[in-house]
């Protein structure tokens, strides 16, 4: 847009903007209609409509359905799968799912109880970095610590003191970062148990009061795992998902892989224990895993779009 036509918006008489946004919005009038009776182009049309939203003679409010947000539709997936309850938004598409499952990760912060002093432990994974991004609420004094060491992989979301840091940003919480590798040496993990830095963020795990995880699909059905996750491993075969990097099967009993006794993560007994663990997952490749980990009990708060709870409903029966 250039200079003439911002100026020329500034000057839209309140009158022209009223008359176009009324037809428009009230009457169902389109905007070659509105062009035709007021005399000027339909260019010009979309300018007033947008102008008048600017300067506030048009609200547009959107409401979410009753049935997203505390309906029946998440009751009837959280008794399913025996969850504390289940937060739902409209369905998520794109490669950007932060913005539109935010709300419903918002509403079950929410729900926590968080006051000054509590731990949040915050999981690696694409869904929980992006949402992590986002405004969540305000809970100064909250301590943010990692649920997984560090990954060698490039992508942002496998650097979990990344999204410990963005969430305690966004929070107004404190960050606590864990100097450590997801999957270390046997010599290394031996002296880790012993880094104070290191383990004061384990001790940290067992006082956790919440809990945001995000929940991976079948590890052989993925495009990306993390480097230290030995694909071809025999035993993941009957992996169906993971929380923390910690596998399971469809039944949610663990599943073991090469050097996973050496695994810095939180442990699966240890999520059971969370009084608010909130798994945030979307999309059909993830119903299994999200069975599979509500039955293990490593979550017991879900935020998930509508298609995918329609999906758990009909794969839980």
């Amino acid at each position: 847009m250039n200079a003439a036509d911002t100026t020329q918006e500034a000057r839209f008489p309140q009158e022209l903007m009223y008359a176009a946004a009324s037809q428009y919005y009230l009457q169902d009038a389109t905007q070659a209609d509105i062009a035709k009776r007021l005399g000027v182009s339909r260019a010009t049309v979309s300018r007033l409509l947008t102008e008048a939203r600017r300067q506030g003679i048009v609200e547009i409010r959107v409401h979410q359905p009753a049935a997203l947000a505390e309906g029946p539709l998440a009751s009837e997936v959280a008794d399913a799968l025996a969850l504390k309850r289940v937060y739902l938004v409209p369905k998520v598409s794109g490669p950007a799912m932060g913005p539109m499952l935010a709300p419903g990760l918002a509403r079950a912060l929410a729900r926590a109880e968080l006051e000054s002093g509590d731990v949040v432990l915050v999981s690696s994974g694409s869904t929980v970095y992006e949402c992590a991004r986002e405004g969540l609420g305000h809970y100064p004094g909250v301590t943010i610590a990692p649920a997984v060491g560090g990954q060698q992989d490039p992508q942002p979301w496998f650097q979990t003191n990344e999204a410990t840091r963005l969430l305690a940003e966004r929070l107004g919480g404190v960050p606590s970062y864990l100097y450590a590798p997801a999957l270390p040496g046997p010599e290394l993990f031996y002296s880790l148990q012993h880094e104070p830095s290191v383990r004061r963020v384990m001790d940290l795990w067992a006082q956790a009061k919440c809990a945001i995880v995000g929940v991976g699909s079948p590890p052989l059905m993925r495009q990306v795992v993390p480097a230290f996750v030995p694909r071809d491993a025999p035993s993941l075969r009957q992996a169906v998902g993971d929380v923390c990097s910690r596998f399971y099967d469809r039944d949610g009993a663990p599943v073991d892989y090469p050097g996973s006794e050496r695994l810095v993560a939180t442990g699966l007994e240890e999520l059971r224990r969370i009084p608010c663990s909130i798994a945030v997952a979307v999309g059909a490749e993830k119903v299994l895993s999200i069975i599979a980990g509500a039955k293990g009990g490593y979550f017991n708060h879900l935020v998930t779009d509508a298609l995918t709870a329609e999906s758990l409903l009909v794969a839980s029966r």
